[in-house]
């Protein structure tokens, strides 16, 4: 229906393609939230239930990074104009990639220009830390040189990995399900007349997978070990973590206890989860 507003379909056809949207960098605010004069559907809900990719993120402009902002907590944009009040489901996957500054060679020693490291901080900088908040997973990948090219190709495919991917979702989608089942006898025997779901019971029968769940939900499903916990504590005093921090750290830690096919949140999956937490801009090339 978004796609079909949008005249984004080919000949009038569905698709059964998941959505993978790449606007350049200078799309603008209206283009990437939605707007216009017949207040059409932006980026973010053309990549509705698929990835929306923003190579060069610092490129684009900070009010429009900060329009992301809201979408990625709710999962939808609202866009209000004096002709039209519209609301577009925007529930996407957010894939960026950038530079460590503007030159790119912050990290090469005897390639970074003069003003290093104080470029790359004001560079990285039009990211806000409430941006960068709810960015789950942040890796620094190193330049590849010519041996690394020359090298035969990893023995593990994207098959492969994709096939480890599916098992932990099914595992995620069974969970759930199972608290479902039980979150629902729970309120029907609380009120057997009206035979009602509960608040609660009815975001469980939302739920397909771990990036859906939060609140109870999500303590009842990712509670870690009394090792982990201590962890976790320790790291949001020393790092600042926010609550939601806090939140998508479980988040991460109980998928990739799914991924290594453990029944409960240890430790080393806390561990990880932190590791892929991104430091503010400044504070990091200060350290």
């Amino acid at each position: 229906m978004v796609r079909s507003l949008a005249g984004d379909l080919t000949e009038g056809k569905l698709s059964r393609r998941r959505n993978f949207r790449d606007p350049h960098h200078s799309a603008t605010l209206q283009a990437l939230i939605g707007g216009g004069l017949r207040v059409r559907p932006g980026e973010v809900s053309l990549a509705h239930h698929g990835v929306l990719f923003l190579d060069e993120l610092p490129e684009f402009s900070r009010a429009t990074l900060e329009a992301l902002r809201q979408p990625l907590e709710s999962g939808h944009v609202t866009v209000a104009r004096a002709s039209a009040h519209v609301t577009y489901p925007a529930r996407f996957q957010l894939v960026a990639a950038m530079n460590p500054c503007r030159c790119g060679h912050l990290m090469e020693p005897g390639r970074s220009c003069g003003r290093a490291p104080r470029c790359g901080a004001d560079y990285q900088g039009k990211l806000s830390g409430p941006l960068l908040d709810r960015i789950d997973l942040c890796i620094d990948v190193p330049a590849v040189g010519a041996a690394d090219l020359a090298l035969p190709p990893p023995a593990e495919s994207s098959a492969d990995v994709a096939a480890r991917v599916a098992a932990a979702r099914a595992v995620q989608r069974q969970r759930l399900a199972e608290l479902d089942r039980k979150g629902k006898l729970l309120a029907v025997e609380a009120d057997p007349a009206a035979g009602l779901l509960s608040d609660r019971a009815r975001n469980w029968s939302k739920a397909r997978c771990n990036a859906d769940t939060d609140g109870a939900l999500l303590a009842a499903i990712a509670e870690p070990d009394a090792e982990g916990r201590a962890l976790l504590t320790r790291a949001a005093e020393r790092l600042g973590l926010s609550a939601r921090a806090w939140h998508r750290t479980l988040r991460v830690a109980r998928t990739l206890a799914d991924l290594d096919g453990a029944e409960s949140v240890r430790r080393l999956h806390i561990a990880e989860a932190l590791s892929y937490r991104r430091p503010q801009p400044r504070a990091a090339m200060a350290a």
